[in-house]
């Protein structure tokens, strides 16, 4: 989620040392002023202060071009940011950028012919929003998002059957159950997740492990046009989020082992008044040939 600079700006709000706050605030002026160098070093001094990165310096300084692109956003920095915006999520979200990638998303499905799925795990859930746009074809919901604040939010509407606080990938690589058991399931959904992930062989790989034989998965993406890319299979765009290419992601879907079933251009949201373009996607993971029949 992205309001506005002034609101992801925000230094850490654990963060007592002066110093700290200093170099953080100090980039942030320089960098609205224009003098990115001048932001640069501020930023860079706030960063050896937080190796966490609770302040996303690393994705401001990939954003002005002065360090690559990191693999994903700092988890530390994500949960800030979404416990910041938690009681205004839905109003900011939806009412103010025009969000309804969740509802995309259920009419993709309906136009694809895919009306009941068992097992759902949303990753990046949210307050719900894919939840309750898929509550009337799905079985058993699962949430996870980084956000303890957020998932509170989506507690109290009594969307899913389970909830988790944790960072998407990680949850795909090692959750397990009470029983020590790892659990699999029919759909994985990531709506607005890809664009703080980057690169996204790792989420790809998870999902593979926890999907049932012939499961489906779907995306949102956020893509900038060809020549900001200049190739690159993924960056830090101007407003402080991943953009992906779509050969990229193609490509990777395809040497995970999935199918695509659909990869649509979309409006994610509005920024500034601006539309922001993207990719809703759905594939399904490829059964092998010599996979046991029922």
């Amino acid at each position: 989620m992205n309001k506005d600079d002034d609101q992801e700006a925000k230094a850490p709000d654990d963060a007592d040392d002066d110093a700290l706050a200093d170099a953080y605030n100090r980039g942030l002026d320089l960098q609205k002023s224009g003098d990115f160098k001048g932001a640069a070093e501020a930023f860079r001094q706030a960063l050896a202060l937080d190796p966490d990165d609770t302040g996303g310096v690393s994705i401001r300084l990939a954003a002005m071009g002065a360090a690559t692109s990191p693999v994903k956003m700092p988890d530390a920095y994500v949960a800030t940011l979404f416990d910041q915006h938690a009681d205004v999520f839905d109003d900011i979200l939806v009412d103010e950028l025009g969000y309804c990638v969740p509802l995309l998303l259920r009419d993709l499905f309906d136009r694809l012919g895919l009306s009941s799925f068992g097992r759902l795990l949303d990753l990046g859930c949210g307050t719900g929003l894919t939840g309750m746009a898929l509550l009337d074809c799905t079985v058993h919901r699962t949430g996870v998002d980084l956000s303890e604040k957020i998932v509170e939010l989506a507690f109290d509407r009594d969307v899913y059957d389970d909830l988790y606080v944790g960072e998407a990938v990680e949850f795909l690589q090692e959750f397990e159950d009470e029983d020590g058991k790892r659990p699999a399931w029919d759909l994985i959904t990531a709506t607005d997740v890809l664009p703080y992930l980057g690169a996204v062989e790792p989420f790809l790989s998870g999902a593979v492990m926890r999907l049932s034989s012939g499961g489906y998965l779907a995306f949102s993406t956020e893509t900038l046009p060809d020549p900001v890319m200049s190739g690159q299979p993924y960056m830090v765009g101007p407003k402080n989020r991943f953009a992906q290419s779509e050969g990229y992601i193609r490509n990777a879907l395809a040497s995970a082992g999935f199918d695509i079933l659909a990869m649509e251009p979309i409006t994610v949201r509005l920024e500034e008044g601006e539309p922001v373009p993207g990719h809703l996607v759905a594939a399904r993971l490829r059964i092998p040939p010599d996979a046991p029949t029922s």
